[in-house]
């Protein structure tokens, strides 16, 4: 969902930085092969997650939901020279697929996957974030905020995709609807907590950054 007019929108795309050919070769076989391919963050949206990272030049980031791999693509281009990005995934099916373009990327042993439940693998985890970006399933974001607060460091940037929801978040609440209810908790709880600053972009469904004080 857009939350611009499409010309406004379109305007704004062709005047961005376009994303690598790696990415959209990622992209193109993502569509052609995966299901669900519009849960790729997108080619627009992809700039926006690298030029974060090379503002922060993370040392240490975490990915909460790999997919194909497109998004930790894009962090990985900030990194630090000896930094890495941990990215986990519930999905092993596209565990190959992430791999061949991870190993196609020059970015191969900077890149860390686990393949599982994220509520159980994140408190094993020694690390330390500087870069966080949560973009899994949304019944668990609060949870998911819960488990690395404690984990981010100083002025660390907390990323969390689809807060908008398609809009959802402003409509009357169906009680049936558990991931728009979790969303707007959330969201409250991304605004209120004093351990960090929020700002949430209208970025395709909803793009929110939250530094760590």
């Amino acid at each position: 969902m857009h939350f611009l007019p499409e010309n406004i929108d379109n305007y704004v795309v062709n005047h961005s930085q376009q994303e690598p050919k790696i990415l959209q070769e990622l992209s193109r076989e993502t569509w052609q092969k995966v299901l669900n391919p519009r849960m790729l963050s997108g080619a627009f949206q992809g700039r926006i997650l690298s030029i974060i990272s090379k503002l922060i030049q993370p040392k240490t980031v975490l990915e909460i939901g790999t997919y194909t791999g497109y998004s930790a693509l894009c962090l990985v281009e900030g990194l630090s020279s000896e930094g890495k990005i941990i990215t986990i995934d519930k999905n092993e099916e596209l565990e190959t697929l992430q791999n061949k373009y991870f190993t196609k990327s020059g970015y191969r042993n900077q890149i860390e996957q686990y393949v599982g439940n994220a509520l159980e693998i994140i408190p094993k985890i020694d690390a330390k974030f500087d870069l966080v970006f949560i973009d899994a399933d949304k019944s668990n974001y609060i949870n998911y905020f819960h488990l690395i607060i404690d984990k981010m460091n100083s002025g660390g940037i907390i990323l969390s995709d689809n807060v908008l929801w398609s809009g959802k978040v402003v409509e009357e609440l169906n009680p049936k609807d558990k991931d728009t209810k979790v969303l707007l908790e959330y969201n409250k709880l991304l605004n209120e907590d004093s351990r960090i600053e929020t700002v949430l972009l209208p970025i395709r469904d909803g793009l929110t950054i939250s530094r760590v004080k």
